[in-house]
Parts: structure tokens; C-alpha cells; sequence
């Protein structure tokens, strides 16, 4: 049986949770257009009873940290790195390869690794065709592979370069599991995901999600959660004219969650000021980021 870590690295907005969410044909990483959307590191397991379990990690975007938040993401990006038995690093085949290549190269790899060309879809053959001789010359690519994670062209061609690859071993996890992950976790990244659909570049960044209920019965789940945010003028963004925007937030989280649950949901939002959360190691530690 094919066993072991295959994780994900890249620049952020390469489409790294779009990717993670292709392989496996399921929604497991919130995805926006917004850089430095995923903050935790993401596993998810992929396995075919007798043959194969595959340990995806998403990561987050690579980043020179600003924040004690940043430097907790960046963390997550280094434990990633150390149990990784395949590496993917995904690039856009759009961006510049010279940034891509410094960044790959710092990663000091020592696992195999595929060089992954993003959005092939969208870029032309001749690019296509020089982003690939490019990554193929350098010392930690193992092969370059060329797929959409959006459209999911040639998911099954990455699936099995990676298989070609993973050693032999016995499975980790139960063959019913799919992630080591709370379901608490994947509510908050519901509601931190309709955030960044929903409002302007800065607010995003600047909020954070936790969960203080959950509560099952047959009928309905009951969750109530606080958004996080560090002023006063965003929470008057973020509940809107009139309730507004926060009524809408939670609408379109509840829905999620409802698909996601496959029950019916009540969720109550509640908005709270923290200012500087992002620097405060014991708030950071309350909201999940350890």
C-alpha cells in the first residue's frame, strides 16, 4: 500500500487550496481571490482501501511575516516542510519564475518533489512550454506537470505522478476519515471565507473567527461565534446600514454550513473589537492560532 505526507507549497494565491479542494473532490480549504486566505495548515486524506492513503497538507502562502499572526502561518509552513515525503510546488505559470525559483529554492527540500504550473488554462502555450524547460533545469525539481486546478484539467495525471512516487507503508488514519480537523474549525473557515467574499481588501486581514458554541440535537445545530475585528470602524463596516451586511454574512454562512452539516443550522453572530489581536500572543492563542 502507497503511504505517506504530500504537501503543498507555493506563493500565496498560486491556487493551493483550490488544488488541495480538486484532489479531493471535495471542498476542504476555503479559496478566495484575496492573497493570505488560508492561515492553518490543512490536511485532508485521500485514500483507496488497499492501495492508497495520500496525507495532503494546504499550506500557507510563503510570506515575510509582519505580524506574530504571520509568523504563526509561517510555522505551520515549516512543520509542513519536515514531515513532507513528496513536496508540490505549485507555481502560477504566469508569475515570474525568477521569484518562484528563489522561493522554491529556500525551501532547502530534501523529498522528491513536482513542480506543479497552475492556471494552464489561462496561459499560453508558448509560456507554458517556457515555464516548464525553466523549472525542469533547476537542482529540487523532480518533474514538472503542467494542470488547472479550477477547471481540475490533468488532477488525475497529478494524482498519479505523485502515486509513481509515495513509498510503501501502512495508513495513518481509518479509511473513512478525510481530515484530522474539527468540524468547529471548518464552521469558522465558513464564516472567515464569506468575510472575504464580502468586504474590501483590508477587513479580512484584519478579522478572525472563533467558535464559542456548538450545540446538536436532532432537529438543528445551534452555533454561535465572534468575529474578531481591531477597530471600531470596522465593525460598523461589518454589521452595515441597518444589520445589513452582518445579516447577510450569516446567511450565506449558515447555507454552507447546512450543505456542509447536512442539517439544519441557527447561527448567531456577535462582532468584538480586539485591537492589535494580531500581535497579542495569548489572543492568537484563543483564536486557534497556536
Amino acid at each position: 500500500m502507497k503511504v505517506g505526507f504530500v504537501n503543498i507549497f507555493g506563493k500565496p494565491n498560486a491556487g493551493k487550496s483550490t488544488l488541495l479542494n480538486a484532489l479531493l473532490g471535495q471542498k476542504m480549504a476555503i479559496v478566495s481571490a484575496k492573497v493570505q486566505t488560508t492561515r492553518h495548515r490543512i490536511k485532508a486524506f485521500l485514500t483507496e482501501e488497499d492501495k492508497y492513503q495520500i496525507i495532503f497538507s494546504d499550506t500557507p502562502g510563503i510570506i515575510e511575516p509582519k505580524y506574530k499572526l504571520h509568523e504563526r502561518m509561517m510555522q505551520s509552513v515549516k512543520s509542513a516542510l519536515e514531515d513532507a515525503d513528496i513536496a508540490i510546488l505549485l507555481a502560477d505559470v504566469k508569475d515570474s519564475l525568477e521569484e518562484n525559483n528563489e522561493l522554491f529554492t529556500a525551501l532547502k527540500l530534501h523529498v522528491p518533489t513536482i513542480v506543479v504550473l497552475n492556471k494552464v488554462d489561462a496561459a499560453k502555450p508558448g509560456r507554458i512550454k517556457e515555464a516548464g524547460e525553466y523549472y525542469a533545469k533547476q537542482p529540487y525539481c523532480g518533474k514538472v506537470i503542467g494542470i488547472s486546478a479550477l477547471q481540475q484539467t490533468n488532477i488525475q495525471g497529478l494524482l498519479n505522478e505523485i502515486l509513481a512516487m509515495l513509498p510503501e507503508g501502512e495508513p495513518f488514519y481509518p479509511a473513512d476519515e478525510i481530515t484530522d480537523l474539527s468540524t468547529k474549525f471548518f464552521t469558522a473557515e465558513m464564516i472567515r471565507e464569506k468575510i472575504y467574499e464580502l468586504f474590501g481588501d483590508e477587513l479580512p486581514y484584519h478579522s478572525a473567527v472563533i467558535i464559542n458554541e456548538f450545540k446538536e440535537s436532532p432537529a438543528i445545530v445551534k452555533i454561535q461565534a465572534d468575529i474578531i475585528v481591531q477597530r471600531e470602524t470596522q465593525k460598523v463596516i461589518m454589521i452595515g446600514e441597518g444589520g445589513k451586511m452582518i445579516k447577510k454574512l450569516g446567511t450565506m454562512a449558515r447555507e454552507d454550513m447546512e450543505k456542509f452539516l447536512e442539517q439544519k443550522v441557527f447561527l448567531q453572530l456577535f462582532i468584538k473589537v480586539k485591537p492589535k489581536w494580531r500581535d497579542n500572543e495569548m489572543q492568537l492563542k484563543e483564536y486557534g492560532y497556536y
